[in-house]
């Protein structure tokens, strides 16, 4: 939740928006696996989402886009605990992440000039294993 916090976006909104579904896991868990719908799956509409602004659903579909069915859906699933609660608390945690790092806007580059003692530092490096490579092609002329 303190991940959307940050992003100015509202984090109740947003959870709102999220659907899950259970299913049976395999994995550990014994007869527990048999009879429990443990593993929990994350369903997030993307294109009828309320919370972003279209310019930032275009981004989300870009960076996420093989996570997106062609349905507009995001799906994460978790089964890595014996617990239902548990395995949902995961998946909505990585959710969390997952949008942070989608909708998190990348600095501009800015160009740097190389400066001219590092260009010529290497042009140097580049004539003495010139100059060594050639002293090692001798040819004998009688």
């Amino acid at each position: 939740m303190l991940i959307l916090l940050q992003m100015n976006y509202n984090p109740e909104a947003l959870l709102n928006e999220l659907s899950f579904r259970t299913s049976r896991s395999g994995g550990k868990g014994g007869q527990n696996v048999n009879k429990v719908s443990s593993k929990v799956t994350l369903i997030w509409n993307v294109t009828e989402s309320k919370v972003f602004d279209e310019e930032k659903k275009g981004i989300i579909l870009e960076k996420l886009a093989n996570r997106i069915n062609k349905d507009g859906e995001l799906l994460m699933d978790s089964s890595e605990d014996r617990s239902q609660l548990r395995n949902k608390d995961i998946v909505v945690e990585r959710f969390l992440k997952v949008m942070e790092e989608a909708v998190k806007v990348e600095k501009k580059r800015i160009k740097t000039k190389i400066p001219k003692s590092v260009v010529l530092e290497r042009l140097d490096r580049k004539k003495k294993q010139g100059a060594k490579k050639s002293d090692r092609n001798w040819r004998y002329n009688p």
